[in-house]
């Protein structure tokens, strides 16, 4: 899977959660699909932007899943901070959430990345509603 951007960190800024991409990265092409993937091999969640083509990659990898167990103890989506600009990442949260409960205890995600995800979002998993 080619890596376009990588999600460098993350702020709590009142009650949302801003992602960071370097300031040195390219401004994300596309348009925010609502969609999420996992890239197991990179230890990695992938939000996808719709382009004519196919799909561009915004990558959260281990660094930021804290932010990402944060961003779904809120009420809205997170979104992406690039320079100045701020990118809606709409479906974040149902993806994500869809994905972890997937991922638990499903070693095809590949063992490392299973044991990691179960490890990070322990509180998420715990959580009955």
């Amino acid at each position: 899977m080619s890596i376009q951007n990588r999600v460098i960190d993350g702020i709590l800024d009142g009650e949302e959660i801003r992602f960071l991409l370097a300031e040195t990265a390219d401004r994300p092409q596309g348009v925010p699909s609502g969609k999420m993937i996992t890239d197991s091999e990179d230890l990695s969640f992938v939000y996808l932007l719709e382009v004519e083509e196919g799909y561009r990659h915004l990558h959260f990898t281990q660094k930021v899943w804290p932010f990402m167990v944060d961003a779904l103890k809120l009420e809205s989506d997170p979104v992406l901070l690039w320079k100045d600009e701020i990118i809606a990442l709409p479906g974040f949260k149902d993806e994500l959430t869809m994905l972890i409960y997937n991922i638990e205890g499903n070693d095809n995600y590949g063992e490392v990345f299973t044991s990691a995800v179960e490890q990070a979002f322990h509180d998420i998993l715990q959580h009955v509603e």
